[in-house]
């Protein structure tokens, strides 16, 4: 066929804040997966489309892996990393150097059952001070699985990047396009924008409240010189709303101006953002409230 090229599915998993959002944002181009320091920030596989050429990766970005099944929560975040797996052309497991979990050996486990080429990604090498003793961990980690190649990359320093890209496109298939060149994720902007306004409390709370809460965009108008957007956020109980709000609401005024200049940014566009906190008792450990607050598994 003229000018087809290659395009095909490619999944990135690892355990928890190893840095697959980072390295799905870097190789994009563009943010489309919110980030911070603390593990389990990515709640939902999303889709991340990068056309290069004739050549179309899709990308699939998906929550860390974790041996904790505390609640549903935890039981949906791995079955959508699990379910991502399934039907890709090629996977990139990224590990942390120096790093070695028990959930990085839950991961592996994953892995065993799969017959998909995997490109093992040595990530946060820029964080090696001593460079002689990575060599080593490689060579451990490497005996672990039948990997198709090895790269140690920095996502956040963008080392190694593009021959680590370069890698997967030849493990992709034949085939025509499957999205228009310029759609870069499968995500609508409601979407989008309420992991922005979570990613924001995400960064500014404390180790366990982020865990608790989720974000709705319950109105999104998009008129000629101002977007009018209103958001809930969600949590369990009515310290932690006082916690999300803070004193005099000084917290939620700082969440809201940081989220809406990267909704800005996004949309260039000014925007009207108003942010809601309400209390649903126990939606972390309900499926039927996941369900009802966008944690599906279709």
């Amino acid at each position: 066929m003229l000018n087809e090229g290659r395009c095909g599915y490619v999944a990135i998993i690892g355990r928890p804040n190893v840095g697959k959002s980072t390295l799905l944002n870097y190789l994009l181009g563009q943010k489309i997966s919110i980030t911070s320091r603390k593990p389990q920030t990515t709640r939902h596989s999303l889709l991340g489309i990068k056309t290069k050429n004739n050549n179309q990766i899709i990308y699939i970005d998906t929550p860390g892996l974790h041996q904790r099944m505390h609640n549903a929560m935890n039981r949906y975040l791995n079955r959508s990393a699990i379910n991502s797996i399934e039907g890709v052309d090629a996977i990139v497991w990224l590990v942390e150097a120096l790093q070695w979990t028990n959930e990085d050996s839950y991961v592996l486990n994953a892995l065993a059952k799969t017959s998909v080429p995997v490109i093992l990604a040595v990530n946060k090498i820029d964080k090696v001070s001593n460079r002689n003793t990575l060599l080593p961990y490689i060579e451990k980690v490497t005996i672990k699985h039948n990997f198709t190649e090895i790269f140690p990359i920095s996502a956040l320093k963008d080392q190694n990047l593009e021959q680590l890209e370069t890698k997967i496109i030849d493990l992709l298939p034949n085939g025509i396009k499957l999205f228009p060149e310029e759609q870069i994720t499968d995500r609508s902007e409601k979407f989008i924008f309420s992991e922005i306004v979570r990613e924001k409390l995400v960064r500014r709370l404390g180790d366990e409240l982020p865990y608790r809460l989720t974000v709705q965009i319950e109105q999104f108008k998009n008129l000629k010189k101002i977007t009018n957007i209103s958001a809930l956020i969600w949590v369990e109980t009515e310290g932690q709303k006082g916690i999300v709000i803070g004193k005099k609401g000084q917290i939620l005024k700082s969440v809201g101006k940081e989220a809406r200049e990267d909704m800005e940014v996004w949309l260039n566009n000014k925007v009207f953002l108003q942010l809601w906190v309400k209390v649903k008792q126990g939606w972390c450990d309900s499926e039927r409230a996941l369900q009802q607050l966008g944690y599906s598994d279709n």
